[in-house]
């Protein structure tokens, strides 16, 4: 019977807000300080009670908003924020952190929601670019089937070697991208110019840019330039580089690539104008599968810019994509050496 009423009352006490807790408590110790000292009681002993009494108060007050936090933040409100504007020292420090917990998570939970709508979308697009070329060998080796002329022969198999590249391209590149975002290819940096490098790649491309009349602009300094990087990753970073800026990049216009020092390191950045709309968000562009042309009717996998920062990634450097309009820009940093 004792245990029952114990147990009833203090269920009825955690029932209290805290603050009226804390209150009733300073002023039963008052009044029983008061008691005590009632021969020596004086205007001193009053007011400093009083004073205590406020102090626990407002130190309740604080500590019932730090509960009513982590209560939101433990019932999956991540947009509650605990109010530290009058905390004070490790409260305020307390309600910073469950602050800081909640921002934290909110990221997380954005991070997966877009990582989910972006796997969907990589299922999709795949599936996409390869039933594309799929589909046509299948429908031109029935055509082949039939009775044709010579001239229609030569066609289809024309047409059939065309899509077989096409399809050799995407594996080639479905393994190079899962190889590079794993890190699974060897990379041995050495002291590399980076005029070489350029001039080398410019001069291979010649070709091509001549046929997407791009005019390619090389801005390098006078001094000897060098970097620490991987030859022939290093080739691969410029040749998806370049072979997305003809694929995408607005014919008769330039193609504007330098290199500069910077520090201890050495800055590459590439410019176009693009030929479509960029109306993407530079982080999903770089996403898997992603392309600018929304109706994905342009040659290419999609992976290029993936797979070059990942190459970038891997020889030490940082890679970044910039957009102002109709303006595509792609920057990437390596580390520099005499």
């Amino acid at each position: 019977m004792l245990c029952r009423a114990w147990g009833a009352l203090s269920g009825f006490v955690r029932g209290i807000p805290l603050v009226w807790r804390t209150a009733v408590g300073c002023c039963v110790i008052g009044v029983l300080l008061f008691a005590l000292e009632s021969n020596h009681a004086d205007g001193l002993l009053l007011m400093l009670i009083a004073l205590l009494s406020v102090a626990a108060c407002l130190l309740s007050m604080q500590l019932r908003r730090l509960q009513k936090g982590g209560e939101a933040l433990a019932a999956g409100d991540l947009t509650s924020q605990v109010d530290t504007s009058h905390m004070y020292f490790d409260l305020k420090r307390h309600g910073e952190n469950l602050n800081a917990i909640s921002r934290g998570m909110s990221i997380a939970v954005e991070q997966r929601l877009k990582s989910e709508r972006l796997k969907t979308e990589l299922i999709t697009n795949v599936s996409h670019d390869i039933k594309t070329p799929l589909t046509s060998i299948v429908n031109y080796v029935d055509l082949l089937q039939r009775e044709h002329t010579p001239e229609q022969e030569r066609e289809y198999l024309a047409v059939l070697d065309r899509q077989a590249h096409k399809l050799k391209k995407l594996t080639v590149d479905l393994v190079e991208m899962s190889k590079a975002s794993t890190g699974n290819i060897p990379c041995h940096l050495a002291r590399r110019s980076v005029r070489e490098l350029i001039d080398q790649t410019v001069g291979e491309y010649a070709e091509k840019l001549s046929a997407a009349r791009l005019e390619p602009v090389v801005t390098l300094p006078d001094e000897d330039l060098y970097c620490l990087c991987d030859g022939a990753l290093m080739w691969r970073v410029l040749d998806n580089l370049l072979s997305n800026a003809c694929k995408y990049a607005c014919a008769g216009t330039r193609l504007y690539i330098a290199a500069r020092r910077e520090g201890e390191t050495v800055a590459f950045s590439f410019k176009n104008i693009s030929r479509d709309a960029l109306n993407i968000d530079p982080d999903e562009l770089m996403e898997r599968f992603v392309r600018g042309d929304s109706s994905r009717t342009t040659e290419g996998s999609g992976l290029g810019l993936n797979i070059a920062k990942s190459l970038v990634e891997l020889q030490k450097g940082t890679f970044s994509i910039a957009i102002d309009g109709d303006l595509f820009k792609v920057g990437f940093v390596l580390p520099r050496t005499e």
